[in-house]
């Protein structure tokens, strides 16, 4: 009689798993579809400096067509024209991986409501990013518009980071896995990077390196700027320093430790490139891997801070 209940209390739990077999959709489709996203987003952000580098942000001079006759580059408008279209072009393929995603995210069975959530604020990232490019051509290349382009990409990055974490995660309630102060650390650290993260859109605003001869800075002193982000990256680098000996000494879990000491190489590689282009006259191959940089700290920084909670384990379950 016992051994009958509990073969009916474990049939009463079988609709818990999370892929069962038969889906068409299994979590390591789902999950190499979120890594693709994070990929994409992250090599947005490179050809898109690319571009801004290369005084190629108006080789398009007009938007959504290439030019006002033509949606597709001219031979006339030379390789500017083609770095500018084939940048949009990434923009395009970046929708087919977020449109994957977003399907399989609907077709996961169970029905998880996080991962559609996650998987649409994806797709909809992308034509926001395709807008605000569109208006940032038609301003000419406003360095307020360019802003706001760059650190959309960046948030796009943070949440695809989001997503895949989901994807291994079970839908249980959240649960801490450090205590309160240390959880408050890595959120202020959190904060400071994006801080960091904004000012140093700020500056490239302030400096060279407009996208087109052209376009307008944002009459900012870059001295000023300069000093202000140079300190708030000391400040980022304290609060990380003491958040990673935080997680070592309350024994947070493992992926927690390792995010945060990521996160603090990746700031001190961004702080040594930063001084060194700020010293020689902001070389563009410096300037290009200073924005990869940045792409990859925010990616880190949002691993550290989902280190701070758990939601258990997704079951995995190979179709």
């Amino acid at each position: 009689m016992a051994e009958l209940t509990q073969r009916r209390s474990s049939l009463r739990r079988r609709p818990e798993v999370s892929t069962p077999t038969g889906s068409p959709i299994t979590h390591r489709t789902l999950r190499r579809l979120a890594v693709a996203s994070l990929v994409a987003n992250v090599a947005i952000v490179v050809t898109g400096g690319a571009v801004r580098l290369t005084s190629s942000g108006l080789g398009c001079p007009t938007w959504p067509r290439c030019t006002d006759e033509s949606f597709v580059v001219q031979g006339e408008l030379g390789w500017h024209g083609a770095l500018e279209f084939g940048n949009r072009m990434l923009t395009g393929l970046l929708a087919v991986v977020a449109f994957a995603t977003w399907v399989a995210a609907m077709r996961y069975r169970p029905r998880r409501s996080s991962l559609r959530w996650l998987a649409t604020g994806l797709a909809v990232g992308v034509p926001a990013q395709a807008l605000i490019g569109g208006v940032t051509v038609l301003t000419g290349l406003n360095p307020w518009t360019v802003s706001l382009h760059l650190l959309l990409s960046l948030a796009m990055i943070g949440l695809a980071v989001l997503f895949i974490r989901r994807v291994d995660e079970a839908d249980e309630p959240s649960r801490p896995t450090v205590p309160h102060a240390v959880r408050v650390l890595a959120q202020l650290t959190f904060g400071v990077c994006w801080l960091v993260l904004y000012v140093g859109t700020v500056l490239t605003g302030a400096g060279p390196h407009a996208g087109d001869a052209e376009a307008p800075r944002n009459g900012l002193r870059p001295a000023l700027v300069s000093q202000i982000h140079a300190d708030l990256v000391f400040l980022l680098v304290g609060l990380t320093i003491a958040t990673v000996l935080s997680f070592k000494a309350v024994g947070a879990p493992q992926r927690a430790q390792r995010a945060a000491t990521w996160l603090l190489v990746l700031e001190v590689a961004q702080g040594v490139v930063g001084f060194v282009q700020y010293f020689t006259d902001l070389p563009v191959l410096l300037v290009g891997a200073h924005l990869l940089g940045a792409a990859l700290v925010s990616a880190a920084v949002t691993w550290m801070l989902l280190g701070v909670r758990d939601r258990g384990s997704s079951e995995r379950v190979t179709t």
